[in-house]
């Protein structure tokens, strides 16, 4: 009898534990799962708040732009901290950026980067430094580098070229501008607490003739050699080396990039094989391709594009789609038949995240860009999809 007590007593205590243990350590169903919440804070968001403001004015706009991240929900801030061959912090290679001081190679107020790091870091955001690796300028006019910039000294040389209607641009084939980009994100990661690093889509630029001398000498000893493959082989070798410095340096820094999201455009224009990078391990720990359309897109339909980029994957990579939150409420020039899509509905992008959860690799979402959600412009239809956003947002957790 008395056995019988304590082993009913037994049974009872433990419904009772049961009973108070949280549900979201009961529940193990997908709902329950993390996901990356990203937020793109480029160097437009940084011009219109931060530049050539003075420190007090700019670690308040800092901590409101992180406030209204981490009050919608957003874990993750992915930072433009190098979009033109500068730097938003302090850099022994690159001069101050222009999306923050009045002049490329003014003095810099303060650690901009370190502030937004440690502000994020406050309100348990992730910070991902966004690097743009090749871009030097979007317009022609050299007269606005600066001479400690690093472009400044190869002007004259085919380490840069300037594309009429484009910009300067580095030349991806360089060794001396592979070894610039290596030492830029070293400098980052061995002074500041970043989460991640991030590279966007822009790789080789429009040229046909950039790095023509590096191909001409790489096809005298292998004449089968295109320049397609070419390309490709050299933006890998920039992957591989910037994946394996930052390991070498600390596992728990992530790299990742945001490819266009049309897998055929990373071939034919921007030379980045993310085929590779889906099916062999050492080169990113997430993609986060840039599936900019809508459901009725008649080029690019979403549902298609998401679910090829999530097969395309067979190693342990992330997925993360990026998500268009700056079409909504506008026309969508080239969706041909769904052209008119982003005005007519507002809960484009609470679908898109919807679908894109029942995915197998994926592992989050983000946004372009912060004004498009947070900025002073908004649409009324931009307010609804912000609306039933976050209405989404607490069932998966």
């Amino acid at each position: 009898m008395k056995k019988e007590y304590c082993l009913l007593l037994i049974i009872f205590l433990l419904f009772i534990i049961y009973l108070l243990v949280p549900s979201s350590i009961k529940n193990t169903n997908k709902e329950e799962i993390n996901e990356k919440r990203a937020v793109f804070i480029s160097y437009i968001e940084l011009g219109n708040y931060l530049r050539d403001k003075d420190e007090k004015t700019i670690k308040e706009s800092i901590n409101k732009m992180l406030d209204n991240v981490k009050s919608f929900g957003f874990n993750m801030v992915i930072l433009q901290v190098r979009s033109f061959s500068d730097a938003i912090y302090p850099s022994s290679i690159f001069p101050s950026s222009r999306s923050v001081v009045n002049k490329e190679g003014d003095k810099l107020p303060f650690d901009i980067l370190d502030y937004f790091i440690k502000e994020s870091h406050k309100r348990s955001l992730e910070l991902h430094a966004w690097i743009n690796p090749y871009r030097i300028s979007n317009t022609t006019d050299v007269s606005i580098i600066s001479k400690e910039n690093p472009a400044y000294s190869m002007l004259d040389t085919t380490d840069i070229e300037i594309i009429d209607n484009k910009g300067i641009y580095y030349n991806p084939a360089s060794n001396k501008v592979e070894s610039l980009i290596l030492d830029g994100i070293e400098e980052i990661i061995k002074n500041y607490d970043v989460d991640g690093i991030h590279f966007d889509d822009y790789f080789y630029p429009a040229s046909l003739t950039i790095d023509e001398k590096e191909y001409n000498k790489a096809i005298e000893d292998n004449s089968s050699l295109t320049l397609q493959k070419f390309r490709l082989n050299t933006i890998t070798s920039l992957i591989k080396k910037t994946y394996d410095l930052i390991k070498d340096y600390d596992k728990k820094i992530l790299f990742g990039i945001s490819p266009d999201g049309n897998i055929d455009n990373n071939y034919n224009s921007n030379y980045l094989d993310t085929r590779l990078f889906c099916s062999e391990k050492g080169y990113v720990d997430y993609l986060m391709p840039q599936v900019y359309y809508g459901f009725l897109n008649s080029v690019k339909p979403f549902e298609e594009t998401v679910k090829s980029w999530n097969n395309l994957i067979t190693n342990d990579i992330d997925l993360i789609p990026a998500l268009a939150f700056y079409k909504t409420g506008n026309i969508d020039s080239y969706a041909k038949e769904g052209v008119n899509e982003w005005i007519l509905y507002n809960n484009i992008i609470a679908r898109e995240v919807m679908l894109s959860r029942e995915l197998s690799n994926y592992s989050g979402f983000a946004l372009f860009r912060y004004d498009s959600i947070f900025g002073n412009n908004l649409t009324e239809t931009s307010f609804l999809e912000k609306e039933n956003l976050k209405n989404i947002l607490s069932e998966y957790k």
